[in-house]
């Protein structure tokens, strides 16, 4: 675990929400602060951006980086905390230097490109490795190097054609045409051209005549082909060019982003997601902070009207939220706008825990939407001491009190309990402070979290939905339903449907009694297949007066660790006449592949 970045977190406390970010409510850049992480490379998949970054390690007085991590979020706000599912020993033939990468998709695959040392030639090289799900884990896909010219700082882009190309280079440019597989070229390595009319002009440090220093970032926009890249080190600032095809003729077109943010490097990655434009890149803006010690960050923007990318700074305030977050599903603890004091690890329930609290933490949860109100709070603890509270606060850490959860040690950090108390006043979208109390030393670990509506509507309506009580409560709709020990989301056990001949096959529960008309409905279920990513779908089947309607309850999917996909999604259910039969059950779209089912929830 990184103790120094935390030690330097606990000891500036109020200091860094009051003076170094304005508002503890409104600075959510760098968007994380458990470690320091570098050079960005987003990805949009499914619904969700995906950040892929380094890791500088803590106290670091060079580009001391050892593994790789993975951030996703779907609002733009909240951004879980996925680990690290590649690292230096993923690669048998590299020795150091585990720096700034790329992952795109392509054949249903990820390839995540990543500048090593080779430890044959002791010179920087391009790995690539593959992954089935965006999340990892990721392996080797050669063997070795895929391009090794001691150049660094790799970037993919597949142009509309399907053609894909490799950019990469310091201080030289260069691109390769690789081939559909991803993991090979055609033809040689061939360098661009860096002329002052391509890149800029450098003033001084003869011998590199133009802006470019390194970290491309090559896509297209409405026909036109950008490359971003970091210039003139040091300190760099974010600089770009334009061309009428993916291998030029380029032409210069200015700064974006200025000098600034106590880092002497940059690293800018560029997507649009869900109707909006945003830019990522590093700083140096957290506590202990600097040219090696560097946090990611990122900033919405607007093209100007003829494409040109318009001026940005750093601020720390980031982008606007999308939407609000359900504090009705269950949420990873994971899952931060802001993090002060603690740390995350993996956990032994799958996925990563929030870890290493100590009294006066806290972390924030940006935009919850409770509505009318949460009656109760349930929180998955672990505690090898005598554990604490979870001060459950709106607007901040200080803010309005709305419950209090005692957490009581469980007999280890990684021996889980869930503890759930009574909430008042949690009503409409608040910004979420989960404080934590107690005292000296490590109070507990946790998990994941959820509220309960108020009112009754939010009463859990499937019977064993953490399938921890084996097959109680559910039977197969088609094939074998029994309870796997082997395979589980969360906790020990998960729900397996073997032998199924349909994609319909699956578990299924009655919920019947529990309906109640005219009500809206929440779902999150984790399923997993047995090879490769399921399209599964999570479905209420209704019949009343002889006719039945299907109503689809999981429009959204996040793929989770392990190769576990969450469904969530809300739907309102009504009927005519009798009702005589309701059934909660997950099936697929298509495919007989057996189906794993873990962690249901139906309220």
């Amino acid at each position: 675990m990184r103790r120094a970045l935390r030690t330097v977190l606990c000891t500036v406390g109020l200091l860094l929400a009051t003076m170094l970010f304005p508002s503890a409510a409104g600075a959510d850049n760098p968007i994380v602060q458990t470690i320091y992480t570098a050079d960005p490379a987003p990805l949009v998949h499914n619904g969700r951006v995906y950040v892929y970054t380094g890791h500088d390690e803590d106290g670091s007085t060079y580009f001391t980086m050892r593994d790789w991590r993975v951030y996703s979020s779907s609002d733009m706000a909240n951004w879980t905390d996925h680990g690290s599912p590649m690292s230096l020993a993923t690669f048998a033939w590299a020795d150091a230097n585990a720096w700034a990468g790329h992952v795109t998709q392509r054949n249903g695959r990820f390839y995540w490109y990543v500048p090593i040392r080779d430890r044959a030639t002791g010179s920087m090289a391009i790995g690539v490795a593959v992954g089935d799900s965006p999340t990892g884990p990721f392996r080797d896909a050669i063997g070795r190097p895929l391009v090794n010219n001691g150049e660094i700082d790799p970037n993919v882009f597949i142009d509309d054609n399907g053609q894909a190309y490799l950019y990469w280079g310091n201080p030289r440019l260069w691109y390769v045409r690789l081939n559909p597989d991803m993991i090979s070229y055609s033809g040689s390595p061939t360098q661009i051209p860096l002329t002052t009319a391509g890149y800029g002009t450098r003033t001084g440090n003869a011998g590199r005549p133009t802006l470019y220093e390194e970290a491309p970032w090559v896509f297209k926009r409405n026909g036109l082909y950008y490359n971003v890249f970091a210039a003139e080190c040091c300190s760099e600032f974010i600089a770009y060019s334009t061309a009428p095809s993916a291998t030029g003729p380029w032409t210069y077109r200015g700064t974006i982003m200025p000098r600034q943010g106590s880092s002497f490097t940059n690293h800018a990655g560029i997507i649009d997601f869900n109707g909006g434009s945003y830019f990522f890149y590093h700083n140096g803006a957290l506590p202990g902070g600097g040219g090696y010690t560097r946090s990611v960050a990122v900033e919405k923007f607007t093209y100007n009207a003829d494409g040109t990318i318009p001026t940005i700074n750093m601020t720390t305030a980031g982008p606007p939220q999308i939407g609000t977050l359900d504090p009705y599903t269950r949420q990873e603890a994971e899952t931060v706008a802001w993090a002060s004091g603690v740390e995350t690890e993996v956990s032994g329930e799958g996925g990563m825990n929030v870890g290493f609290v100590d009294n006066g933490d806290y972390l924030k949860i940006k935009g919850v939407a409770f509505g009318d109100g949460a009656s109760s709070f349930t929180a998955r603890v672990a505690s090898a001491t005598s554990g604490g509270r979870i001060e459950l606060r709106l607007g901040g850490p200080t803010g309005t009190l709305v419950g209090t959860c005692a957490v009581n040690g469980t007999g280890g950090w990684q021996t889980w309990a869930s503890v759930t108390c009574p909430v008042s006043g949690a009503t409409g979208t608040r910004d979420l402070y989960l404080r934590f109390a107690g005292g000296s030393g490590y109070l507990f670990n946790l998990n994941w979290w959820q509220f309960t509506r108020s009112g009754g509507g939010g009463a859990e309506l499937l019977t064993n939905g953490t399938m921890e009580n084996g097959t109680t409560g559910w039977t197969a709709s088609g094939g074998t339903l029994s309870s796997a020990t082997d395979v589980a989301h969360a906790g020990s056990r998960s729900l397996l449907t073997s032998g199924r001949t349909a994609s319909w096959n699956g578990p299924h529960q009655n919920v019947t009694a529990r309906l109640a008309n005219g009500r809206t409905y929440t779902t999150s279920v984790w399923v997993r297949s047995q090879s490769g990513t399921p399209g599964a779908k999570a479905t209420l089947a209704l019949t009343a007066d002889g006719a039945t309607s299907y109503h689809q309850l999981t429009p959204v999917r996040t793929v989770g660790p392990d190769g576990w996909t969450q469904l969530t999604g809300t739907a309102s259910v009504s009927w005519t006449g009798t009702l005589t039969n309701a059934s909660f059950y997950v099936e697929t779209a298509a495919g007989t592949d057996g189906l794993y089912v873990d962690d249901a929830s139906f309220q």
